[in-house]
């Protein structure tokens, strides 16, 4: 069942074609790129790529999961938050409940059937999030990196006492990016609302199979956070891949493969083909 990706992931084409475009009438629209499933691959869960803090939908991971995926006639939906590429809004006025509505208005307005959530950095968060909101919907969960938390344990708990005085006297503050030119803004509103969905001290109810990928050279998102995750999980069906030496990215050719083959066994798990499911019984 492995699939190496190409050594060079193309998303040139895709940068030219147009999104699709979902309207709301009190809130900005999305930017998104959907492919339903193809006739004979209807029972495969539909994957969800959540992407991360102000990255976007044309990231390598998104691209090579959905050629994957088409491949096999997987259904697909990647997308944009408010804030992020193509997607109308302003990304210094969102919070996370507004990025979590951004996914449940796409999940229920474009989707259908089982899914599988994906979601790397911030976007592991939201899709932990999502799947407790739609547990009739999530059967399982590829999480790159996750940051679930991030906003008060990774970055308020950790500023010194001149960023926090910025942040109440200003409303905001913009921070150095390992990974970006563009520095992080950091509004009040954000840490504040990013209270209102903290998971990590208590147990998680999701009882679905999760596959977690996590690099041990991680500067944004420390790895043993994902150590922490596993275990606030009520699910029984949990692992973890640490990637030793590699950073927050997870995006050269070996890695992708690594996400692509995850993505293909939990998604034949949750389909109920037992792809990587042990057994106990004799051999027929």
């Amino acid at each position: 069942m492995t699939q190496t990706p190409p050594t060079q992931i193309d998303a040139s084409d895709d940068q030219g074609a147009a999104p699709s475009w979902l309207e709301r009438e009190q809130a900005p629209r999305l930017a998104y790129h959907y492919s339903a499933p193809e006739a004979g691959s209807e029972d495969l869960p539909t994957l969800v790529f959540f992407p991360g803090y102000r990255s976007d939908m044309l990231g390598s991971k998104a691209v090579c999961l959905e050629q994957d995926a088409l491949g096999r006639g997987q259904g697909v939906l990647r997308f944009d938050y408010r804030g992020h590429g193509q997607s109308q809004g302003r990304f210094e006025d969102a919070t996370i409940s507004d990025w979590l509505q951004d996914s449940l208005d796409l999940i229920d307005q474009i989707t259908k059937g089982p899914l599988v959530l994906v979601g790397s950095s911030m976007g592991g968060w939201l899709a932990l999030l999502a799947a407790l909101q739609r547990p009739e919907r999530a059967q399982g969960l590829l999480l790159i990196a996750p940051a679930p938390d991030f906003t008060r344990d990774l970055f308020f708990d950790r500023f010194d006492e001149s960023i926090k005085q910025q942040l109440r006297d200003k409303g905001f503050v913009e921070l150095p990016n390992d990974y970006s030119d563009e520095p992080y803004h950091v509004s009040m509103a954000l840490i504040e609302d990013g209270d209102r969905h903290l998971l990590l001290k208590n147990t998680i109810p999701f009882h679905g199979p999760v596959r977690i990928l996590h690099g041990q050279a991680d500067t944004a998102v420390p790895w043993e956070r994902s150590l922490t995750l596993a275990d606030k999980l009520a699910s029984q069906d949990v692992r973890t891949h640490f990637l030793k030496g590699r950073d927050h990215r997870l995006s050269e050719v070996g890695e992708l493969a690594l996400l692509v083959d995850t993505a293909i066994e939990l998604s034949a798990l949750v389909a109920g083909y037992g792809f990587g499911i042990e057994t106990d019984a004799p051999d027929a």
